[in-house]
C-alpha cells in the first residue's frame, strides 16, 4: 500500500477494491516463502498504537521541559551580559579618573597601578560578554535542532492515525452483526492438520451421524 493510498484512507476516499487487489498480491508473494512469519502474542504490553501514543506523549513532555531549561539559561546569559556591560562602564570611568589623577600626580605610584589594573580588566570583561553571546547563539541552535524532534513526533502521530484508520477499516471489513455467543460451533481444525489432537476424523463424523440417527428413531 502506498503513502498516497494510506492518506486517502484517512480521508475515507480509498477504493476498497484497491486494497483487496494488493492484498491478494501480497498473499501470493507470502505463499512462495518457506517460513511463515508468526506475529508476537497480542497482550496489553505490546499494543502498537498505545506504545506509540506513549512515545509521542513522553517525547513532547520531555521536549517541553528541555525548552524551559534552555529558556532559563538564556535569561541567565542575558543577565550576565547586562551586568558585564555595567562593569565595563565602571571600569572606563575608573580608568579616566585614575588617568587624570596620574597626570596631576605622576609621582603617586598607586594611581598608576589602579589605572593599569582597570585598563587591563576592560578586555577581560569584554571577552566575557563575547563568550556569553556565543553561548546564547549555541542555545538558539539547540532550540532549532529540537524543532526536528517535534517534526518526528508529528510523523509518528500520522502513523498512529493511519493505523487507527486501517483498524476501523479492518473492523468494518471483518465485522458481523452476529454475536459470537449466537454462532454455531465452528470448526477449529480440518483433516490434514498436523500435530493436533482436536482434528475431526471420518470415524468421528460417522459415529456422530449414527448417534443422531438413533435419536431420530427413538422420537
Amino acid at each position: 500500500m502506498t503513502q498516497e493510498e494510506l492518506d486517502a484512507l484517512m480521508n475515507q476516499d480509498l477504493d476498497v477494491a484497491v486494497i483487496e487487489e494488493e492484498s491478494e498480491d501480497v498473499i501470493e508473494e507470502n505463499e512462495d516463502e518457506n517460513e511463515a512469519i508468526i506475529p508476537p502474542k497480542a497482550t496489553h504490553d505490546n499494543r502498537v498504537v498505545e506504545q506509540l501514543d506513549t512515545v509521542t506523549r513522553d517525547s513532547e513532555q520531555k521536549a517541553s521541559e528541555i525548552f524551559d531549561k534552555l529558556d532559563g539559561i538564556s535569561e541567565y546569559i542575558s543577565h550576565v551580559e547586562n551586568e558585564a556591560e555595567n562593569i565595563i562602564t565602571i571600569l572606563k570611568e575608573n580608568s579616566e579618573l585614575f588617568e587624570k589623577l596620574l597626570n596631576c600626580f605622576p609621582e603617586v605610584e598607586t594611581f598608576k597601578i589602579f589605572y593599569e589594573k582597570n585598563h587591563q580588566a576592560l578586555p577581560m570583561v569584554e571577552d566575557i560578554i563575547e563568550k556569553s553571546q556565543m553561548s546564547a547563539d549555541e542555545i538558539l541552535t539547540i532550540m532549532d535542532t529540537m524543532q526536528y524532534q517535534d517534526i518526528h513526533r508529528q510523523k509518528i502521530e500520522r502513523v498512529i492515525n493511519i493505523m487507527r484508520s486501517l483498524l476501523r477499516y479492518m473492523n468494518t471489513l471483518f465485522g458481523s452483526e452476529i454475536k459470537d455467543e449466537e454462532r454455531v460451533s465452528s470448526a477449529q481444525h480440518i483433516i490434514g492438520d498436523k500435530d493436533n489432537e482436536d482434528v475431526v476424523t471420518p470415524e468421528d463424523i460417522e459415529e456422530l451421524l449414527n448417534n443422531f440417527g438413533k435419536k431420530q428413531h427413538k422420537h
